[in-house]
Protein backbone atom coordinates (compact mmCIF):
# COMPACT_ATOMS: atom_id res chain seq x y z
CA UNK A 1 0.00 0.00 0.00
CA UNK A 2 1.52 3.26 -0.95
CA UNK A 3 2.84 5.66 2.03
CA UNK A 4 2.42 2.83 4.25
CA UNK A 5 4.52 -0.27 2.89
CA UNK A 6 7.77 1.82 2.57
CA UNK A 7 7.55 2.39 6.40
CA UNK A 8 7.84 -1.08 6.90
CA UNK A 9 10.53 -1.74 4.39
CA UNK A 10 12.58 -4.13 5.85
CA UNK A 11 15.52 -2.76 3.99
CA UNK A 12 15.57 0.66 5.35
CA UNK A 13 14.66 -1.26 8.80
CA UNK A 14 18.09 -3.31 8.84
CA UNK A 15 19.90 -0.43 7.46
CA UNK A 16 18.89 1.90 10.79
CA UNK A 17 19.56 -1.43 12.84
CA UNK A 18 23.09 -1.25 11.61
CA UNK A 19 23.57 2.36 12.25
CA UNK A 20 22.36 1.98 15.46
CA UNK A 21 24.59 -0.74 16.60
CA UNK A 22 27.60 1.62 15.38
CA UNK A 23 26.49 4.70 16.86
CA UNK A 24 25.11 3.91 20.67
CA UNK A 25 28.89 3.38 22.21
CA UNK A 26 27.25 3.19 25.70
CA UNK A 27 24.03 2.45 27.57
CA UNK A 28 21.07 5.19 27.03
CA UNK A 29 17.53 4.97 28.27
CA UNK A 30 14.97 6.05 25.74
CA UNK A 31 10.80 6.75 26.62
CA UNK A 32 8.21 6.29 23.74
CA UNK A 33 5.46 8.52 25.48
CA UNK A 34 2.84 6.94 23.38
CA UNK A 35 0.63 3.67 23.95
CA UNK A 36 0.54 3.56 20.01
CA UNK A 37 4.54 3.63 19.64
CA UNK A 38 5.34 1.00 22.57
CA UNK A 39 2.54 -1.44 20.40
CA UNK A 40 4.74 -0.40 17.34
CA UNK A 41 7.77 -1.84 19.21
CA UNK A 42 6.83 -4.71 20.76
CA UNK A 43 4.05 -6.13 17.72
CA UNK A 44 7.29 -5.76 15.25
CA UNK A 45 9.59 -7.17 17.70
CA UNK A 46 11.91 -4.39 17.47
CA UNK A 47 13.10 -3.89 21.07
CA UNK A 48 14.64 -7.29 20.03
CA UNK A 49 16.69 -5.93 17.41
CA UNK A 50 17.98 -2.54 19.16
CA UNK A 51 21.69 -2.70 20.69
CA UNK A 52 22.14 -3.87 24.42
CA UNK A 53 23.44 -0.13 24.82
CA UNK A 54 19.90 1.38 23.90
CA UNK A 55 16.79 0.59 26.39
CA UNK A 56 13.34 1.80 25.17
CA UNK A 57 10.90 2.02 28.68
CA UNK A 58 7.74 2.83 27.95
CA UNK A 59 5.43 5.91 28.95
CA UNK A 60 2.12 7.14 30.29
CA UNK A 61 0.90 7.96 26.59
CA UNK A 62 -2.28 5.72 27.16
CA UNK A 63 -5.31 7.72 27.98
CA UNK A 64 -7.28 5.03 28.91
CA UNK A 65 -5.20 3.78 31.28
CA UNK A 66 -4.64 6.91 33.09
CA UNK A 67 -8.43 7.57 33.57
CA UNK A 68 -8.31 7.20 37.15
CA UNK A 69 -11.18 4.78 39.04
CA UNK A 70 -13.42 7.38 40.25
CA UNK A 71 -14.39 8.53 36.85
CA UNK A 72 -15.06 5.40 36.16
CA UNK A 73 -16.95 4.96 38.95
CA UNK A 74 -19.18 8.00 37.85
CA UNK A 75 -19.61 6.61 34.25
CA UNK A 76 -21.09 3.50 36.31
CA UNK A 77 -23.19 5.26 38.29
CA UNK A 78 -24.53 8.06 35.31
CA UNK A 79 -25.51 4.47 33.84
CA UNK A 80 -27.08 2.39 36.65
CA UNK A 81 -28.17 4.75 38.98
CA UNK A 82 -29.13 8.20 36.58
CA UNK A 83 -30.30 6.02 33.61
CA UNK A 84 -28.29 8.07 30.85
CA UNK A 85 -27.36 6.27 27.73
CA UNK A 86 -23.97 5.99 28.56
CA UNK A 87 -22.03 6.31 25.56
CA UNK A 88 -18.52 5.42 24.74
CA UNK A 89 -15.08 4.32 22.73
CA UNK A 90 -14.78 0.48 23.25
CA UNK A 91 -11.15 1.03 24.88
CA UNK A 92 -13.16 2.34 28.12
CA UNK A 93 -15.97 -0.42 28.69
CA UNK A 94 -13.69 -2.81 30.32
CA UNK A 95 -11.57 -0.86 32.77
CA UNK A 96 -11.90 -1.63 35.68
CA UNK A 97 -13.70 1.00 38.34
CA UNK A 98 -13.88 0.18 41.68
CA UNK A 99 -16.29 -2.00 41.47
CA UNK A 100 -17.36 -2.83 38.64
CA UNK A 101 -16.85 -1.63 34.60
CA UNK A 102 -18.93 -0.13 32.30
CA UNK A 103 -19.06 -3.71 30.48
CA UNK A 104 -20.50 -5.11 33.71
CA UNK A 105 -23.16 -2.25 34.09
CA UNK A 106 -23.94 -2.95 30.43
CA UNK A 107 -24.38 -6.71 31.69
CA UNK A 108 -26.66 -6.12 34.10
CA UNK A 109 -29.31 -3.95 32.22
CA UNK A 110 -27.71 -0.33 32.06
CA UNK A 111 -28.19 1.53 28.24
CA UNK A 112 -24.03 1.67 27.55
CA UNK A 113 -23.24 1.82 24.04
CA UNK A 114 -19.91 1.40 22.13
CA UNK A 115 -19.78 4.28 19.48
CA UNK A 116 -16.82 5.67 17.14
CA UNK A 117 -17.39 9.24 17.42
CA UNK A 118 -18.87 11.50 19.69
CA UNK A 119 -21.20 13.12 16.87
CA UNK A 120 -22.85 9.90 16.97
CA UNK A 121 -23.88 10.32 20.78
CA UNK A 122 -25.30 13.98 19.72
CA UNK A 123 -27.34 11.77 16.94
CA UNK A 124 -28.39 9.28 19.39
CA UNK A 125 -29.68 12.27 21.75
CA UNK A 126 -31.46 14.55 18.88
CA UNK A 127 -33.71 11.02 18.50
CA UNK A 128 -34.21 10.14 21.77
CA UNK A 129 -34.97 13.78 23.30
CA UNK A 130 -36.67 11.95 26.20
CA UNK A 131 -33.23 10.23 27.11
CA UNK A 132 -30.38 11.95 29.01
CA UNK A 133 -27.06 11.03 26.67
CA UNK A 134 -23.83 11.48 28.05
CA UNK A 135 -20.58 10.44 25.80
CA UNK A 136 -17.08 9.50 28.07
CA UNK A 137 -15.11 11.64 26.59
CA UNK A 138 -11.53 10.51 26.88
CA UNK A 139 -8.41 10.85 25.26
CA UNK A 140 -4.99 12.80 25.24
CA UNK A 141 -4.95 15.99 22.62
CA UNK A 142 -5.58 13.61 19.74
CA UNK A 143 -9.39 13.17 20.68
CA UNK A 144 -10.25 16.61 21.80
CA UNK A 145 -11.04 17.87 18.81
CA UNK A 146 -13.87 15.46 17.47
CA UNK A 147 -15.19 15.96 21.60
CA UNK A 148 -15.28 19.75 21.54
CA UNK A 149 -16.96 19.69 18.24
CA UNK A 150 -19.72 17.30 19.42
CA UNK A 151 -20.48 19.70 22.37
CA UNK A 152 -20.92 22.89 19.52
CA UNK A 153 -22.73 20.88 17.33
CA UNK A 154 -25.23 19.63 20.49
CA UNK A 155 -25.25 24.16 21.08
CA UNK A 156 -26.14 24.46 18.01
CA UNK A 157 -28.88 22.11 17.34
CA UNK A 158 -30.63 23.15 20.70
CA UNK A 159 -30.29 19.94 22.71
CA UNK A 160 -31.07 19.98 26.37
CA UNK A 161 -30.40 16.31 26.69
CA UNK A 162 -26.37 15.82 25.65
CA UNK A 163 -23.58 16.18 27.58
CA UNK A 164 -19.74 14.91 28.03
CA UNK A 165 -18.01 13.42 31.00
CA UNK A 166 -14.68 14.85 30.14
CA UNK A 167 -11.42 13.13 30.96
CA UNK A 168 -8.60 14.78 28.89
CA UNK A 169 -5.35 14.66 29.73
CA UNK A 170 -2.21 16.48 27.96
CA UNK A 171 1.06 15.08 27.27
CA UNK A 172 3.80 17.78 27.91
CA UNK A 173 2.52 17.96 32.06
CA UNK A 174 3.10 13.93 32.53
CA UNK A 175 5.99 14.28 30.28
CA UNK A 176 7.79 16.66 33.05
CA UNK A 177 6.41 14.78 35.67
CA UNK A 178 8.03 11.40 34.73
CA UNK A 179 11.48 13.67 34.54
CA UNK A 180 10.91 14.65 37.94
CA UNK A 181 10.03 11.68 39.72
CA UNK A 182 13.14 10.83 41.38
CA UNK A 183 13.01 6.82 40.50
CA UNK A 184 12.89 7.99 36.74
CA UNK A 185 16.21 7.94 34.60
CA UNK A 186 15.35 9.03 31.26
CA UNK A 187 17.59 10.24 29.02
CA UNK A 188 15.80 10.94 25.82
CA UNK A 189 11.83 11.17 24.37
CA UNK A 190 10.08 9.73 20.91
CA UNK A 191 7.05 12.09 21.66
CA UNK A 192 3.81 11.12 19.94
CA UNK A 193 3.33 11.97 16.32
CA UNK A 194 -0.38 11.87 16.40
CA UNK A 195 -0.72 14.58 19.59
CA UNK A 196 1.74 17.03 17.39
CA UNK A 197 -0.56 16.77 14.68
CA UNK A 198 -2.60 18.17 16.67
CA UNK A 199 -0.76 20.57 19.15
CA UNK A 200 2.42 21.18 16.91
CA UNK A 201 6.05 20.76 18.55
CA UNK A 202 6.61 23.80 20.29
CA UNK A 203 5.18 23.24 23.59
CA UNK A 204 7.85 20.62 23.96
CA UNK A 205 10.64 22.84 23.46
CA UNK A 206 10.47 24.30 27.17
CA UNK A 207 11.02 20.66 28.13
CA UNK A 208 14.08 20.01 26.03
CA UNK A 209 15.69 23.57 26.89
CA UNK A 210 14.87 22.77 30.99
CA UNK A 211 16.08 18.87 31.60
CA UNK A 212 18.87 19.49 28.63
CA UNK A 213 17.10 15.89 27.19
CA UNK A 214 16.71 15.27 23.44
CA UNK A 215 13.48 14.75 22.18
CA UNK A 216 12.31 13.81 18.84
CA UNK A 217 8.67 13.44 17.78
CA UNK A 218 7.48 10.43 15.60
CA UNK A 219 5.21 8.09 13.76
CA UNK A 220 4.08 4.65 14.54
CA UNK A 221 5.93 2.60 11.69
CA UNK A 222 9.50 0.33 12.13
CA UNK A 223 10.68 2.89 9.92
CA UNK A 224 9.27 6.13 11.69
CA UNK A 225 10.20 4.15 15.22
CA UNK A 226 13.99 3.32 14.29
CA UNK A 227 14.61 6.60 12.90
CA UNK A 228 13.56 8.32 15.92
CA UNK A 229 15.20 6.07 17.77
CA UNK A 230 18.16 6.82 16.04
CA UNK A 231 17.82 10.51 16.55
CA UNK A 232 17.80 10.37 19.92
CA UNK A 233 20.70 8.23 19.88
CA UNK A 234 22.78 10.74 17.87
CA UNK A 235 22.04 13.26 20.07
CA UNK A 236 23.16 11.89 23.09
CA UNK A 237 26.27 10.75 21.78
CA UNK A 238 27.11 14.00 20.72
CA UNK A 239 25.82 15.78 24.00
CA UNK A 240 23.09 17.24 22.48
CA UNK A 241 19.52 18.04 23.37
CA UNK A 242 17.00 19.45 20.81
CA UNK A 243 14.03 19.30 19.55
CA UNK A 244 13.39 17.05 15.95
CA UNK A 245 10.43 16.25 13.82
CA UNK A 246 11.27 12.56 12.46
CA UNK A 247 7.11 12.37 11.44
CA UNK A 248 7.18 15.90 9.30
CA UNK A 249 5.39 14.10 6.73
CA UNK A 250 2.08 14.52 9.01
CA UNK A 251 3.61 16.70 12.19
CA UNK A 252 3.58 20.61 10.90
CA UNK A 253 5.62 22.93 13.51
CA UNK A 254 2.35 25.12 14.05
CA UNK A 255 -0.29 21.44 14.50
CA UNK A 256 -3.96 21.89 13.37
CA UNK A 257 -4.85 25.71 14.23
CA UNK A 258 -8.46 25.07 13.42
CA UNK A 259 -8.55 21.74 15.71
CA UNK A 260 -6.97 23.98 18.55
CA UNK A 261 -9.93 27.08 17.97
CA UNK A 262 -12.73 24.15 18.50
CA UNK A 263 -10.97 22.68 21.67
CA UNK A 264 -10.27 26.17 22.93
CA UNK A 265 -13.56 27.03 22.54
CA UNK A 266 -15.22 23.96 24.37
CA UNK A 267 -12.16 23.56 27.00
CA UNK A 268 -10.30 25.13 29.98
CA UNK A 269 -6.79 23.68 31.19
CA UNK A 270 -7.21 21.84 34.67
CA UNK A 271 -4.93 20.38 37.13
CA UNK A 272 -5.75 16.06 36.82
CA UNK A 273 -5.82 13.09 38.80
CA UNK A 274 -4.20 10.44 36.25
CA UNK A 275 -4.77 6.73 37.61
CA UNK A 276 -1.37 4.99 39.19
CA UNK A 277 0.57 8.50 39.02
CA UNK A 278 -1.77 11.33 40.93
CA UNK A 279 -2.52 14.60 40.24
CA UNK A 280 -0.39 16.42 37.85
CA UNK A 281 -1.04 20.71 37.72
CA UNK A 282 -2.35 21.59 34.44
CA UNK A 283 -2.33 18.50 32.75
CA UNK A 284 -6.50 18.14 31.83
CA UNK A 285 -9.08 19.95 29.62
CA UNK A 286 -12.30 20.49 31.37
CA UNK A 287 -15.72 22.06 29.76
CA UNK A 288 -15.73 25.56 30.08
CA UNK A 289 -17.95 27.14 32.67
CA UNK A 290 -20.38 28.90 30.13
CA UNK A 291 -21.01 25.81 28.99
CA UNK A 292 -21.69 23.77 32.16
CA UNK A 293 -25.16 22.78 30.23
CA UNK A 294 -23.22 20.08 28.72
CA UNK A 295 -20.63 18.92 31.28
CA UNK A 296 -22.30 15.76 32.66
CA UNK A 297 -19.88 16.59 35.95
CA UNK A 298 -21.91 19.84 36.74
CA UNK A 299 -24.96 18.84 35.25
CA UNK A 300 -25.43 15.75 37.62
CA UNK A 301 -23.55 17.01 40.66
CA UNK A 302 -22.60 13.33 41.14
CA UNK A 303 -19.81 13.18 43.86
CA UNK A 304 -18.14 9.47 44.02
CA UNK A 305 -15.55 9.35 46.63
CA UNK A 306 -11.53 8.40 45.75
CA UNK A 307 -10.65 5.00 46.08
CA UNK A 308 -7.28 3.38 46.86
CA UNK A 309 -6.48 1.11 43.74
CA UNK A 310 -5.21 -2.20 43.42
CA UNK A 311 -2.80 -2.86 45.40
CA UNK A 312 -1.20 -5.95 43.53
CA UNK A 313 -1.45 -3.89 39.79
CA UNK A 314 2.17 -1.94 39.11
CA UNK A 315 0.50 0.41 36.23
CA UNK A 316 1.63 3.39 38.04
CA UNK A 317 5.41 1.97 38.11
CA UNK A 318 4.64 0.96 34.29
CA UNK A 319 3.43 4.34 33.29
CA UNK A 320 6.07 6.36 34.23
CA UNK A 321 8.59 3.80 33.23
CA UNK A 322 10.11 2.45 35.71
CA UNK A 323 9.08 -1.01 35.82
CA UNK A 324 8.29 -3.20 32.03
CA UNK A 325 5.03 -5.03 32.43
CA UNK A 326 6.33 -8.65 32.70
CA UNK A 327 8.00 -7.90 35.97
CA UNK A 328 4.62 -7.68 37.30
CA UNK A 329 4.09 -10.45 39.51
CA UNK A 330 0.56 -10.41 38.87
CA UNK A 331 1.43 -9.94 34.61
CA UNK A 332 0.08 -13.31 32.82
CA UNK A 333 -1.34 -14.62 36.13
CA UNK A 334 -4.49 -12.67 38.36
CA UNK A 335 -3.68 -10.05 35.28
CA UNK A 336 -4.88 -10.73 31.52
CA UNK A 337 -7.25 -9.10 29.38
CA UNK A 338 -9.89 -10.95 30.35
CA UNK A 339 -9.57 -10.55 34.04
CA UNK A 340 -7.83 -6.89 34.02
CA UNK A 341 -6.07 -5.33 36.91
CA UNK A 342 -5.33 -2.23 35.76
CA UNK A 343 -6.40 -0.49 32.77
CA UNK A 344 -3.06 -1.39 30.77
CA UNK A 345 -3.77 -4.66 30.38
CA UNK A 346 -7.43 -3.71 28.37
CA UNK A 347 -6.26 -0.39 26.48
CA UNK A 348 -5.26 -1.52 22.55
CA UNK A 349 -2.87 1.64 23.71
CA UNK A 350 -1.94 -0.06 27.31
CA UNK A 351 1.72 -1.47 27.37
CA UNK A 352 0.71 -4.38 29.44
CA UNK A 353 -1.67 -5.57 26.29
CA UNK A 354 1.27 -4.95 23.79
CA UNK A 355 4.00 -7.53 26.25
CA UNK A 356 0.36 -10.04 27.20
CA UNK A 357 -0.14 -10.13 23.13
CA UNK A 358 3.05 -9.46 20.94
CA UNK A 359 6.34 -10.09 23.41
CA UNK A 360 7.16 -13.25 21.72
CA UNK A 361 6.55 -11.73 18.32
CA UNK A 362 9.05 -12.28 15.85
CA UNK A 363 10.45 -9.73 13.64
CA UNK A 364 7.61 -8.56 11.32
CA UNK A 365 7.43 -5.28 9.52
Amino acid sequence: MKHLTEYRDPELVEQYIQELHKTATRPWTIMEVCGGQTHGLVKNGILNLLPDFVTMVHGPGCPVCVTPVNLIDKAVYLAEEKGVLLCSFGDMIRVPGSTKSLLDAKAGGADVRILYSPLEAVRLARENPDREVVFFAVGFETTAPANALSVVQAQKLGLKNYSILASHVLVPPAMEAVIQDDDTHIQGFLAAGHVCAIMGIDEYRPLVDRYKLPMVVTGFEPVDLLQGILMVVRQLERGEYKLENQYARVVRPEGNPQARRIIEQVFDVVDREWRGIGNIPGSGWAVRPELADFDADRKFSVSITKVPECLDCIAGLVLKGIKKPHECSQFGRTCSPERPLGAPMVSSEGACAAYYHFANTEVSY
